[in-house]
């Protein structure tokens, strides 16, 4: 059977591709540009006008610069450091909390829902938040990038609705079998909720990736920054001196501005390649955590 499509239809599935094309390419072109300019050669990058579709003349020298930064390799290894151990303590404690606030006939569920919730909309502040973890010792230490972050209350209350959905049939065949909740939780809930657990690795993992604040505040030791505040510095601080020692005095004004593109690139990239392997999950699990019968 042949389906009619009205020629209003029609237009407006015109008119809605239109308006996508339109916002994809509003949203990609200004990464576009800082590709394109990273790429460029300094001295056509400063005479170019408008809008830039490609590299004006091809060089690489600027990433050569950035990479012999020691700063952006101590940035790149703290960055990874803070992003594995912060994103897998995340996800531990996310799931224990879940797993326990999901289950039936736990006591005082309502409290505890209730001051977990009341966090999301009222907090101490920064001084006093600062003041606990320079009381506690943490200040200038990994642990200022990891600990106070180590479980976001909406992604809680996303995995809780995710682990209350499954069937409870699941759990109560599993303790007659003789099983605890840690082997309930590591074997039956999580292998289940893969989808919901690929989103949490994505939001703790691109959270901890642009850390930015946290490590302003409780870091000031050069060698504990992330990549984020090195970049902070390169870009609002204009300090590219250390890598344009090999660079003359002519040619450092040029090149100044293509290695802050090439270095907002290089802290941009392997993020981006983490999306793809995740996506196929992110719909699906975003869907089953934020959906209760």
């Amino acid at each position: 059977m042949k389906i009619h499509i009205s020629w209003g239809e029609r237009s407006f599935d015109i008119v809605l591709y239109l308006f996508m094309l339109i916002l994809m390419a509003v949203t990609l072109y200004p990464f576009l540009y800082v590709l394109f300019a990273s790429l460029s050669n300094p001295a056509n990058l400063i005479q170019h006008r408008g809008l830039l579709m490609f590299p004006t003349g091809f060089s690489l020298e600027s990433y050569k610069l950035v990479f012999r930064n020691p700063m952006i390799s101590t940035g790149y290894m703290n960055t990874l450091i803070y992003v594995v151990l912060g994103t897998t303590l995340n996800l531990i404690l996310t799931s224990f909390a879940a797993y326990a606030l999901s289950r039936k006939g736990v006591r005082l569920v309502g409290p505890v829902m209730f001051a977990i919730v009341f966090t999301m909309f009222f907090t101490g502040g920064m001084i006093p938040t600062y003041l606990n973890m320079k009381n506690l010792g943490l200040l200038d230490s990994r642990w200022a990038m990891i600990l106070p972050s180590a479980i976001s209350t909406w992604n809680l209350l996303v995995m809780r609705t995710s682990f209350a959905e499954i069937p409870t049939a699941l759990e109560e065949s599993a303790r007659i079998d003789g099983a605890n909740d840690f082997r309930i939780l590591f074997q039956i809930f999580i292998p289940v909720s893969l989808p919901i657990m690929a989103v949490m690795t994505l939001f703790y993992g691109v959270g901890h990736w642009n850390s930015y604040m946290d490590a302003l505040i409780y870091l000031h030791h050069k060698n504990l920054y992330p990549l984020q505040l090195v970049l902070q510095e390169i870009l609002i601080t204009n300090s590219t001196d250390s890598m344009m020692s090999t660079v003359s005095d002519l040619d450092k004004g040029l090149i100044q501005e293509t290695i802050k593109y090439a270095t907002i690139i290089v802290a941009t990239v392997p993020i981006l390649f983490l999306y793809p392997f995740l996506q196929r999950y992110f719909v699906k699990g975003v869907m089953l955590g934020s959906i209760k019968e």
